[in-house]
């Protein structure tokens, strides 16, 4: 069976009426949809806010050395 494609304009209000007239299972799957296709933009505004230059990698590379230490030690 073929599906004919249309296009149509719809505003906020309206895409969220339809929504709402969906069966939770159609729901699901638009909610899937969504986190896949805004992933990378929201992955990268994650990373982003994350960014500081309040450690230098010398003061992360001594805490690492000395977290390994302890581990280490606690092996013997």
């Amino acid at each position: 069976m073929k599906q004919n494609t249309y296009n149509i304009q719809l505003n906020y209000q309206q895409i969220i009426s339809l929504i709402r007239q969906l069966k939770y299972e159609e729901r699901v799957n638009i909610l899937k949809e969504l986190k896949e296709s805004t992933f990378k933009k929201r992955f990268k505004k994650l990373l982003d806010s994350l960014k500081t230059n309040e450690l230098p990698l010398d003061e992360i590379t001594k805490e690492v050395e000395a977290v390994r230490t302890q581990r280490y030690e606690k092996r013997k």
